[in-house]
């Protein structure tokens, strides 16, 4: 089953990435430094992509699957 979510976690990162859930965490607290967000604020999936470059149809397939 198919839910559209617009929210990065850290274990998305993991999957997309291919590297640990502790850097997930450093990448999604870095991306929310350069969007001046709070800590308490969420990453979604269009800051994450413009943050690494990487497409958004290319997350999708790991978020979605």
């Amino acid at each position: 089953m198919r839910t559209d979510r617009i929210i990065v976690y850290p274990k998305d990162v993991q999957r997309i990435t291919g590297k640990s859930e502790r850097y997930g965490r450093l990448l999604l607290k870095r991306i929310k430094e350069h969007n001046k967000k709070d800590n308490h604020q969420l990453v979604t999936v269009d800051e994450f992509c413009s943050y690494t470059g990487i497409k958004i149809e290319q997350v999708s397939e790991y978020l979605f699957a």
